[in-house]
């Protein structure tokens, strides 16, 4: 067998694979709030700057509209955010917190720091922290690029 076709030489399979353990460390500390994780994502676009058209949050989050709005929907439905139409384009869809939702803010205010250290390791400390972000920063970016 080649070596390029092994499993523990593609990149793609530890991406995949740290993602799916990350964002299952996530579930134990939403689901008591009734949360999932890509709510959860929302919220945090929502926490930085609040009443955000659609496209905005989809666009941060780097997904299509189509996947976001149905996830906006059942936040809305749970009374975490509301939608309004925009005042000067009335096809734009505004989404703001409620107050249900700014709540969750304070109440999930340890689940960063919570997450962060589970992954705290021999190689990733706080120090070498940022080192990672720039990295997969760079691959983002470089498949972004390579979308496009």
């Amino acid at each position: 067998m080649e070596e390029k076709f092994r499993l523990d030489n593609q990149l793609c399979f530890r991406l995949y694979t740290a993602s799916r353990l990350i964002t299952q460390a996530y579930h134990p500390l939403l689901s008591g709030y009734g949360l999932t994780y890509p709510q959860y994502l929302v919220l945090l676009v929502l926490w930085e700057k609040d009443e955000q058209p659609v496209n905005d949050i989809a666009r941060r989050l780097l997904l299509e509209t189509n996947t976001v709005t149905p996830l906006l929907k059942r936040m809305e439905a749970e009374g975490i955010v509301s939608r309004r139409q925009g005042r000067k384009d009335a096809r734009q869809m505004i989404v703001g917190l409620t107050k249900k939702g700014r709540q969750l803010q304070q109440a999930l205010a340890d689940v960063p720091e919570t997450v962060g250290s589970s992954v705290l390791c021999e190689s990733v400390t706080p120090e070498t922290v940022p080192g990672l972000f720039g990295m997969l920063d760079d691959i983002i970016a470089r498949l972004l690029e390579k979308r496009a």
